[in-house]
């Protein structure tokens, strides 16, 4: 039943907001605004899989989104710098911690073939950007790196839901042990979020 009404309610806005919408959820996936991939791009294999999208727009529209949001940010690092970053994505919930971790990642390896790795790390995928505007690198190596590594990520799960579509009877046959993981991984996730908090609370205090 959960399975259900989360695919169902996940498909309606989906469908009602068109290729715009899912453009939008990824170009906010790629900033650093909390909209995981995860749960949008299988959603829309769930639409491509109907009949209701076409494969080629769904993978244009998405990645299109992908890069816009990833040049947004990397505009913001690149003319705004940290401060400017910090002030502002302190109204997304940018976590510092997780900016500098990247930020140090990034400037440690560094280089196009490190970004495009970023797209498969998940955190460090939605900042990536900002250290690279920041860092002020070459806007096509940039925009080529994102591109291909956002390109292959939404993919990727778009296949992954066009694929559990096909075997939706499946599912269902099966749902109850499916709501049974969506409750402990929604469990799992809200413990590991807040220990998560609570660590990072001592270990300011520790500062």
């Amino acid at each position: 039943m959960l399975t259900e009404v989360i695919s169902e309610f996940a498909i309606r806005v989906l469908d009602s907001t068109g290729y715009a919408g899912a453009a939008l959820l990824m170009a906010l996936e790629s900033m650093i605004a909390p909209v995981p991939s995860e749960a949008v791009m299988p959603f829309v294999g769930f639409l491509v899989a109907d009949g209701k999208w076409g494969l080629t727009q769904a993978i244009l529209a998405t990645s299109a989104g992908s890069f816009l949001g990833s040049y947004l940010s990397y505009l913001m690092g690149y003319y705004g710098g940290r401060p400017f970053v910090l002030s502002v994505g302190r109204y997304l919930l940018l976590d510092v911690h997780d900016l500098e971790l990247t930020e140090r990642f990034f400037h440690r390896r560094g280089g196009a073939l490190t970004l495009f790795a970023c797209r498969f790390i998940p955190v460090v995928r939605h900042l990536v950007s900002i250290p690279a505007g920041i860092g002020k690198m070459r806007f096509w190596p940039f925009a080529i790196a994102t591109t291909t590594g956002a390109t292959l990520w939404n993919g990727f799960l778009l296949g992954c839901g066009y694929k559990l579509r096909e075997n939706w009877g499946l599912v269902q046959t099966y749902r109850h042990h499916f709501d049974a993981l969506i409750v402990i991984l929604l469990a799992a996730a809200l413990a590991w979020y807040v220990w998560y908090k609570l660590r990072r609370r001592r270990a300011m205090r520790c500062q």
